[in-house]
């Protein structure tokens, strides 16, 4: 009798330490961090197809995406997509010959010094010239909005083609892929 009491309590005392541990990995997958595969070729080289990331969910409740961040977004498609944050509010983006420009100045794209390098791209671009005026219509990335880009700008669906995303779509950041673990690590 007394050992059937013990098993009970100790089954019950399992039950509970599996409740817990199921909740708080749903906590922790629903409001801090998730896992994401990445769909195509639209970031390489610096991220490749059926790479496994973490998204960091609570990074943008408190502050904003930074230029060049890599960021998980939800699209009208209902499908989420993952790219390289180009512009942020207040921004006049332009490509001129393979060559970014924000609000005028020239900037470096170090993510993308090896794919240019590739024999395709020699004495090609990269990247077609256009202006943000051409894409949106606007003049300057307005506040609530940033305009991305994937890596592998000859294949990437992207702010050239759907426009702005409104910060209220970005579910996170995303810089550590776990798998494979011959990629595991963080990257820029």
């Amino acid at each position: 009798m007394e050992q059937a009491k013990k098993d009970k309590d100790q089954l019950w005392e399992w039950g509970k330490a599996l409740f817990i541990a199921i909740a708080v990995a749903g906590i922790v997958r629903f409001f801090l961090f998730a896992p994401i595969v990445v769909d195509g070729e639209s970031m390489n080289p610096t991220l490749k197809n059926g790479n496994r990331m973490l998204v960091n969910k609570i990074g943008y409740t408190i502050g904003k995406p930074d230029r060049y961040d890599i960021v998980v977004f939800h699209t009208t498609e209902g499908k989420d997509y993952i790219k390289r944050v180009i512009g942020v509010p207040g921004d006049h983006i332009a490509y001129e010959n393979d060559q970014l420009y924000i609000n005028g100045k020239a900037q470096d794209e170090p993510y993308l010094s090896s794919i240019k390098k590739q024999q395709s791209f020699v004495g090609g671009t990269l990247t077609e010239d256009f202006t943000l005026e051409q894409l949106t219509e606007m003049e300057v990335i307005p506040e609530g909005y940033v305009f991305v880009l994937g890596d592998n700008r000859r294949k990437s669906t992207d702010g050239r083609i759907f426009g702005l995303v409104p910060l209220d779509e970005i579910i996170g950041s995303t810089n550590y892929v776990f798998w494979p673990l011959k990629e595991m690590g963080s990257v820029e």
